[in-house]
């Protein structure tokens, strides 16, 4: 055996395989991602800025604005740990951890019942979306925070709130994202950005 034809063979072999697949595969994915999503390759957004996607949730802390539900990613969100907690329903965790976030939110909303996707985790850690109930339940924060009628939220909770896909897997759900952009459009607050 020749050892310098080996060691050419598996060099050449190495440079070829990262060009083809460290460069060629990403660059014809993401060319392809442009053409055929451009919507969801390039985010939403304001004035071209964009803010975030609506196929991945982010977190949301000022009152004027609807809560995504929380996440166990990371530290919230984080594409790169997606997963959920793993906390089964007798875990001593899971329980304070939820306890605190109802008492959070009902301090927003007295009175009225906490949905559970608000205060429970996904799967991936990283969904997009609350139930209607779970925005319903928002609205008197969010309509205190902006100056504006519930009424006009509801109108705007009802528009964003998405059908079963296909009319028969899943529920009904409201892409945190969307609804928050166009609660933008409909009542602009002052300094305030939905990635915040």
């Amino acid at each position: 055996m020749d050892l310098r034809r080996i060691l050419a063979t598996s060099v050449g072999m190495t440079l070829a395989t990262t060009l083809l697949l460290g460069l060629g595969y990403p660059l014809v994915v993401t060319a392809l991602a442009q053409a055929l999503f451009p919507r969801q390759a390039h985010g939403l957004g304001q004035t071209g800025e964009p803010v975030g996607s609506s196929l991945i949730g982010q977190p949301f802390a000022s009152p004027g604005y609807f809560w995504s539900r929380p996440s166990a990613a990371g530290r919230g969100y984080e594409a790169t740990a997606s997963g959920g907690s793993n906390l089964g329903p007798t875990s001593r965790t899971l329980v304070e951890r939820v306890r605190a976030e109802v008492a959070r939110l009902q301090a927003t909303n007295p009175g009225v019942a906490v949905p559970v996707d608000l205060v429970t985790t996904s799967a991936s850690g990283l969904d997009p979306h609350i139930s209607p109930a779970a925005a319903a339940f928002q609205v008197p924060r969010v309509a205190a925070a902006r100056g504006i009628t519930k009424a006009t939220l509801e109108r705007l909770v009802g528009e964003h709130t998405e059908g079963r896909q296909w009319g028969i897997l899943g529920e009904p759900r409201v892409n945190v994202l969307r609804l928050n952009l166009a609660l933008d459009r409909a009542a602009p607050q002052a300094g305030q950005h939905p990635a915040r």
